[in-house]
């Protein structure tokens, strides 16, 4: 008699540890092949896909709709330029300690915008970031209004810190991505898809609701404080009303709705999808923003769940975080 298995993703999901080693090692010799410009455009890509992520992570997993992420990446550039030019440390160290700030920030916030829920928890974030960004722009250390130009790389020539900022932005990506699908596959993530679904059903399971909370809301923080460092590194230069834009979340938005909220996969899509889109229309000026409108509005009437299910109709996922019952007559997900 065959009984009924029960796995986590398909067979083909046991060679992909291997095939995606493989694009990190040929991702991190492109600058040996690719020229200054496209590496350029390559870590633009990445820090997309690093928004994507983080905030799918926060909405799509953990169900926390945030508008005001913005507050953590322009933290994570003002921390660049302190630890690097003010504190003379190695710019890829600072970078470390920026992500961390973060975190530590987003401690006592939490403690704050907890009290508020749904629409108001989103409200109040962007409200945060805006407080926040008023409270940098007094510190005439940071540059004040006017922003602050990133000094660590004035002794390195163009190309090397290029390369050097590609590299960093390939290590962050990677060690988000691996972090994001480790913690989804565990049981905080578990903990995170529950609540997301049903707050008070989750509590009376057992899940410590405002402790996931809180742990998630901390690391969303740190990879958009890595986003912001990426940022900072790239245009040497940090200017409040650009890094604490609420552009930023509107983008961010964008890409995970368009990609497939609640799926790993999707914002990764939707990142490279929006940097196309970009790329190509970022001349036409307001035409710029009404395709990425319609697009937006026939992604939500066709396909509501986002591109990467409609493709995939839920049978394929690259990161498997979900169990599955492998039986003799079907196959069902759980």
């Amino acid at each position: 008699m065959i009984k009924e298995r029960i796995v986590r993703g398909a067979g083909f999901t046991r060679a992909l540890p291997i095939f995606f080693v493989l694009i990190v090692l040929v991702l991190a010799t492109l600058p040996k092949y690719l020229g200054v410009m496209y590496q350029v455009k390559f870590v633009q890509a990445f820090i997309l896909i690093l928004l994507a992520t983080m905030w799918n992570l926060l909405a799509g997993f953990g169900g926390l709709v945030s508008i005001g992420q913005q507050a953590f990446i322009g933290i994570g550039a003002y921390a660049l330029v302190y630890f690097a030019d003010i504190l003379n440390l190695n710019p890829f160290v600072a970078t470390l300690f920026a992500g961390i700030f973060c975190g530590l920030c987003a401690i006592p916030l939490s403690f704050l915008v907890f009290r508020l829920a749904g629409g108001y928890f989103a409200i109040g974030t962007w409200v945060v970031a805006e407080i926040i960004k008023l409270f940098t722009v007094q510190i005439s250390a940071l540059g004040g209004g006017s922003g602050i130009s990133l000094a660590a790389f004035s002794g390195m020539g163009r190309e090397t810190r290029i390369a050097a900022v590609y590299w960093s932005a390939v290590v962050t990506i990677v060690v988000v991505l691996l972090s994001t699908i480790l913690l989804m596959r565990s049981r905080l993530g578990l903990g995170l898809t529950a609540m997301r679904d049903d707050n008070v059903a989750a509590g009376v399971l057992g899940v410590k609701v405002m402790r996931y909370r809180r742990i998630v809301f901390v690391v969303v923080a740190m990879g958009f404080g890595f986003a912001g460092s990426l940022i900072a590194m790239s245009n040497l230069r940090v200017q409040p009303d650009d890094i604490f834009s609420v552009n930023y979340s509107a983008i961010m938005i964008f890409m995970v709705v368009i990609g497939g909220l609640g799926t790993i996969e999707g914002p990764i899509l939707g990142a490279i999808l929006y940097y196309f889109l970009q790329d190509r229309l970022r001349d036409y000026g307001a035409w710029y923003l009404i395709v990425l409108g319609i697009i937006a509005i026939v992604t939500v009437l066709t396909a509501p769940k986002g591109l990467w299910p409609l493709i995939t109709r839920d049978r394929i996922s690259l990161f498997p975080t979900k169990y599955r019952v492998i039986s003799p007559t079907k196959d069902g997900a759980r």
